[in-house]
């Protein structure tokens, strides 16, 4: 019995020595941890001190990176009865190229011209919406709609978008 008590408390040295050990990580850990919190609150405090209008511009920014920033935004109902002059099978193709021209004429979008292709510049696009064109193909390509309401909006980059009305 002699042998086990002296055992025991070698085993609870060994214990106490590895708490020990585990406690003075723990502890260096949070000193770590300490100046990290410190910097923390010092930057938390110099938010509230920021004034309301630079607060405010950084959401901004945010959103710039996300969405595309709209310079115009216009409604249009698009007469497209004259495709129906095309026979059946073209029918369709004629109203979507019926409202391109539309589209250009209207929003004021620069076009291409064959003598200035050598010039390198990116040009506006006009780009048709998928809902746009499925609208158009809605009922094949014998019976296109006779007009169709449209919402173009023009971004600071002047591409055209051509997206359906709300309510169609």
């Amino acid at each position: 019995m002699e042998n086990e008590n002296k055992e025991e408390p070698t085993k609870n040295d060994e214990e106490q020595e590895e708490l020990a050990d585990l406690t003075e990580e723990l502890k260096e850990e949070e000193e770590e941890k300490a100046p990290a919190e410190e910097i923390q609150k010092e930057t938390e405090a110099k938010e509230e001190e920021m004034p309301a209008a630079e607060e405010e511009a950084k959401p901004s920014k945010e959103k710039g990176k996300e969405e595309k920033e709209i310079v115009e935004e216009r409604i249009y109902t698009v007469p497209l009865g004259k495709a129906w002059i095309m026979p059946p099978n073209k029918r369709t193709p004629r109203a979507v190229r019926m409202l391109r021209t539309f589209i250009i004429k209207h929003m004021k979008l620069e076009t291409r011209k064959e003598e200035e292709t050598e010039e390198e510049e990116t040009l506006p696009q006009l780009i048709i919406s998928n809902e746009v064109n499925e609208k158009m193909w809605s009922r094949g390509i014998e019976k296109p709609p006779r007009k169709i309401r449209v919402r173009a909006e023009k971004d600071k980059e002047d591409n055209v978008t051509v997206y359906l009305a709300e309510g169609d």
